[in-house]
């Protein structure tokens, strides 16, 4: 991959996901640093309404902070291990950050929402794509999220363990283009450059790449919980959905305007599956199916032919037992497969609307939902 290459991955990324850690929000542990998060703040406000070339994306922070300033606030100059003693300090410290965010964003005319998550949010079906759904309504509406660990009501059990963990299963939730790491450090180093003056800068790999992990070092810091291996494992789970991730200094001037412009700045660690050949290649490799719909001639032409989204309009009968979310098969009146996708009706829904227009949806359902039974983005073609 060429130096145009390389940069070209930031600058078409439509959707971003940035993760700022504890020691640069706070400052090392100082209190939060209002300068910088002004300064990102600026930058993502920037990134929303167009950027240098005009082209609006939509953008996701996720910012640590919370138990550090939360520590700051009651006096504590040592990270507690108790975990309530870190549950107190997070619920504090939020208070803090969320206020600093929005203070920040709205000196910059953007508006923002707090989302704070735990991993059971993320592990169950109905919680993952009630969360999924707000954080695409939030894009859409051209507000900022700010996303942080629900820390106040986690256990070691169900702890992402650290925002770069966080971040990466954000970039999966939305299926981003790209995920930013914001560190103290200029990128990723063959060795620790605070102990190793050979340490040689790494300009471009591969995520995922197993000699990255062997060259990582441990965490650096006493206020945050994350090192340079945390993010190479967050690169390599963002690549699962085909989110390439660039770790860069936090501190660099307009790092995040300069990255959608193409400059090379940082460490890019490349995905090698393409966004939505990742998402389609889980649908298509899924075993076991946990139910199907079958579909008229015209709403099978309009899947095979014209790449349109599944109408329950469409459906003539509905098989199986399924919950939304699932990946459900879609065939024909003769039975053959004709593509497969993620559900937004569970069966018991779909078979009310079957044959049914949306308008009739609410009544049916006494809410107002989808229109698609599988939207086309969820949707992959058999054969394909």
């Amino acid at each position: 991959m060429n130096q145009n290459q390389v940069s070209d991955v930031l600058h078409r990324a439509h959707r971003l996901v940035v993760k700022v850690g504890s020691s640069l929000v706070t400052n090392e542990g100082r209190g939060l640093d209002e300068v910088a998060i002004g300064e990102w703040s600026r930058q993502l406000a920037a990134l929303v309404r167009g950027g240098a070339d005009g082209v609006p994306r939509e953008v996701i922070m996720v910012s640590s902070g919370a138990i550090a300033e939360g520590m700051k606030r009651l006096g504590w100059t040592t990270r507690p291990k108790e975990i309530h003693e870190l549950q107190a300090a997070a619920a504090v410290g939020q208070m803090g950050l969320a206020q600093m965010y929005e203070t920040k964003l709205r000196e910059n005319g953007i508006g923002s929402a707090q989302v704070l998550l735990t991993h059971a949010d993320l592990a169950d079906r109905e919680r993952y794509l009630n969360a999924r759904s707000t954080l695409l309504t939030l894009l859409g509406l051209g507000v900022v999220p700010v996303i942080n660990e629900n820390d106040t009501v986690v256990n070691d059990e169900i702890k992402f363990g650290d925002n770069d963990t966080l971040g990466a299963l954000v970039a999966n939730l939305v299926e981003a283009d790209a995920l930013v790491i914001l560190t103290d450090q200029k990128g990723l180093y063959t060795a620790d450059p605070r102990r190793d003056p050979a340490a040689q800068f790494v300009h471009e790999a591969q995520a995922g790449d197993p000699a990255l992990e062997a060259m990582a070092g441990g965490a650096g810091s006493s206020i945050g919980k994350g090192g340079m291996i945390t993010k190479i494992l967050a690169a390599k789970r963002a690549a699962g959905s085909g989110a390439s991730t660039v770790i860069a200094w936090g501190r660099e001037p307009d790092v995040l305007l300069r990255l959608t412009q193409g400059e090379s700045i940082g460490t890019l660690l490349v995905a090698q599956t393409a966004k939505t050949q990742a998402r389609k290649q889980w649908m298509a490799d899924h075993l076991q199916l946990r139910g199907a719909v079958v579909v008229d001639e015209g709403a099978a032409a309009k899947l095979r032919h014209e790449g349109k989204s599944l109408l329950p309009i469409g459906m003539t009968a509905v098989e199986g037992e399924f919950a939304r979310g699932d990946v459900i098969a879609i065939r024909d009146a003769s039975g053959i497969e004709i593509a497969r996708g993620l559900t937004n009706y569970a069966s018991a829904e779909a078979r009310l609307l079957c044959r049914k227009p949306s308008p009739e949806f609410e009544q049916l359902l006494g809410y107002a939902a989808e229109p698609e039974m599988v939207h086309r983005d969820n949707l992959v073609l058999a054969g394909s």
